[in-house]
């Protein structure tokens, strides 16, 4: 049952039991063991692959996902990616190619320019943005098959310009993987695919194989395994976050359609039984309504097991005394999703500082989003939103700083240098501006 509490209860209390729900899971062991053992696990599994290569990839996709290959067996092969087109409906391929264009034409909108600026005495300083050579992008397959996944990791690397992008996904029975990832990865212009998962797969672009070439940035959502083995190889590759379960966060007055918020919250509920669905609502009679509307559209729902699990554990109805207090508690929770379905949700945005994505009104539920209007759908999870942000096309660049000085600039701040390099202890830095400076008087 999905439960209903006022403002004057611990609200904050529950409310953090929620964001930290990963760390919290319920009825097993304590957080540090839990980490602990699946942390030894990932670790092993990173080390055996950086040795071993292929050999490990192929041991643990064994062990794990049940799969028997061969080295020549990894990567999908051309004829794979052609019949995947024949099994999927036109209706099915219209719309990933509706979600390609959407998604292409918004994040075309933030490629940063390189940027240079003469200044004085001929100072010239400047920032250029060059792409990564190599990324390599995860696309989970376990309880479902993620088309949108696809195209939400490779079109922002296309569209930042790297020249090779790869891509890893567990099969689901038979060496087979989804016809629809198939397709949405070649409508992304992505061809080099290779059919494995788990911590080996995020290993295997780490450190590179045989068969598998290392990347330089790595993105994209998986099992907790995933996101450890993520955690652990950062600083050996960039990576785009540490995603944990989806959650969803409303915030609903009377004039909301209790049948519309119940199917949001079911709609993120039956992600995972991890999953949160929240409401911050100022209206009693709109909680009670939405309660009632969660449980009769639960009753023949074809993922009932995990969404009600998701429900009974990490859902949750608060109602508060205004939209401004919403308005904090959100800020607080800093959700992943945040939905206004208020009257007026332009004049409460300006008081919302922390979320990944904001969702304006009746008519844009979250599920615009995780398809295809455009900005990206993997986001900042667990309150990560109060200091990041959702992956984009800056995620495959990085920028190097452009510093020219002429001699004359260079006189007039050696004194300044001079100062703070001795402050430093640093001598050298002092003597290669000095000598520079007296070899042009």
């Amino acid at each position: 049952m999905l439960r209903i509490i006022t403002q004057q209860a611990d609200v904050r209390a529950e409310l953090q039991r929620i964001c930290e729900r990963l760390q919290r899971a319920e009825g097993e062991r304590t957080q540090d063991e839990q980490l602990l053992h699946k942390e030894a696990t990932v670790r092993e599994i990173l080390q055996a692959v950086k040795r071993q290569g292929d050999k490990a990839v192929l041991h643990y996709t064994s062990e794990f996902d049940h799969q028997t290959l061969q080295p020549e067996e990894l990567r999908v092969t051309g004829s794979e990616l052609d019949a995947a087109y024949q099994q999927v409906s036109k209706d099915l391929l219209a719309a990933i190619q509706l979600a390609c264009r959407q998604i292409e034409e918004f994040h075309r909108q933030r490629v940063p320019k390189s940027w240079v600026h003469f200044g004085e005495d001929e100072i010239v300083l400047g920032k250029r943005y060059t792409p990564v050579d190599r990324a390599g992008l995860y696309v989970p397959g376990g309880r479902a098959s993620y088309p949108s996944t696809v195209l939400m990791n490779a079109i922002p690397a296309k569209v930042a310009g790297v020249p090779r992008v790869v891509m890893v996904t567990p099969t689901r029975g038979e060496k087979t993987i989804s016809s629809a990832v198939l397709v949405a990865a070649q409508e992304a212009g992505v061809q080099e695919i290779y059919r494995i998962g788990g911590a080996q797969a995020i290993a295997a672009l780490a450190y590179g194989t045989e068969t598998i070439p290392k990347v330089n940035v790595i993105t994209g959502p998986g099992n907790i395994y995933v996101t450890l083995a993520k955690k652990l190889v950062y600083g050996t590759v960039g990576i785009d976050s540490l995603a944990g379960p989806s959650e969803v966060l409303i915030i609903a007055d009377e004039t909301a359609n209790p049948a519309h918020v119940a199917a949001d919250m079911l709609a993120q509920a039956e992600h995972d039984p991890m999953a949160a669905a929240i409401l911050l609502t100022t209206d009693a009679g709109l909680a009670k309504k939405v309660q009632v509307a969660v449980e009769r559209q639960l009753i023949d729902h074809p993922r009932r097991i995990d969404t009600e699990k998701a429900i009974a554990h990490y859902g949750l109805i608060v109602v508060v005394e205004s939209l401004t207090a919403a308005a904090e508690l959100s800020n607080e929770f800093a959700p992943e999703h945040l939905e206004l379905e208020i009257k007026d949700p332009w004049a409460l945005i300006s008081q919302i500082r922390h979320a990944g994505a904001i969702f304006l009104g009746y008519s844009t539920p979250e599920a615009v989003g995780d398809y295809l209007a455009g900005p990206n759908h993997t986001l900042p999870t667990s309150g990560a939103a109060r200091y990041a942000s959702a992956l984009g096309v800056e995620t495959f660049l990085k920028h190097s700083s452009i510093i020219q000085y002429s001699p004359t600039a260079l006189h007039k701040v050696a004194g300044a240098i001079d100062a703070l390099a001795n402050a430093e202890g640093l001598p050298s830095h002092a003597d290669s501006v000095r000598r520079r400076v007296e070899e042009n008087e």
